[in-house]
């Protein structure tokens, strides 16, 4: 993979006119990286970036569930807040994931805005929850733009960030020891979009086998 591929791995997502805005109130610490200039000219920072705000947002098209079923449809399921404003309660779980994702990151040379679109959040309804367990299925878009003009570094990407979630016994010891939903879900965003800054490959969900297909459904 030539090192431009890599910067264009490392963005993507889709252009977002209504976003709410989280500044990070943090400078690079770290030397500036080197650019290097390919055969063809261009200048490509070498995975080196210093994220100055995280924007996130959750589509009123998104379809809520409120179903207690083992499957159920719909975009959004969330339960363990209360009822409510769904959407918001989304996209302030993921605001915070992604805060805590970067701040993990040593920040780099170039400023950037890293823009998110939730495009799914379905976490586990009460019965799923406390029988047979079954899968988070989060998934996002995501961009990087130039912090001073806006300009997008790279074309859309979508995050699939799915992952096994727990249910029965295993989810009241992990509710006991304050591992909940939220808990689970805010700690693995924040890894997948860690990955997704730092390594060229970004960040690849696990095989969930047909517990996974189902939840797409």
């Amino acid at each position: 993979m030539t090192k431009f591929a890599m910067i264009a791995a490392l963005t993507g997502a889709l252009a977002l006119s209504a976003c709410a805005q989280a500044p990070l109130e943090t400078a690079s610490r770290n030397a500036p990286a080197p650019l290097e200039t390919r055969d063809d000219g261009i200048a490509a920072a070498q995975a080196s970036f210093d994220v100055r705000s995280v924007r996130v947002t959750v589509p009123r098209s998104l379809k809520v569930s409120e179903a207690n079923r083992f499957y159920p449809g719909g975009d959004i399921v969330w339960r363990e807040d209360p009822p409510g404003d769904r959407h918001e309660q989304v996209r302030k779980i993921v605001e915070a994931a992604m805060l805590k994702g970067v701040r993990a990151v040593e920040p780099g040379r170039v400023p950037v805005v890293l823009d998110v679109e939730v495009t799914r959040f379905h976490a586990l309804t009460e019965k799923a929850r406390y029988t047979t367990g079954g899968v988070h299925a989060l998934q996002f878009k995501m961009l990087l733009r130039d912090a001073e003009t806006g300009a997008p570094l790279g074309e859309p990407k979508f995050v699939k960030a799915d992952f096994k979630g727990l249910g029965g016994r295993a989810a009241v010891r992990a509710e006991q020891a304050g591992l909940t939903q939220k808990v689970r879900i805010t700690d693995h965003l924040a890894n997948v979009i860690r990955q997704e800054l730092t390594s060229p490959e970004g960040y690849h969900a696990a095989n969930l086998g047909l517990m996974g297909a189902l939840n797409q459904l």
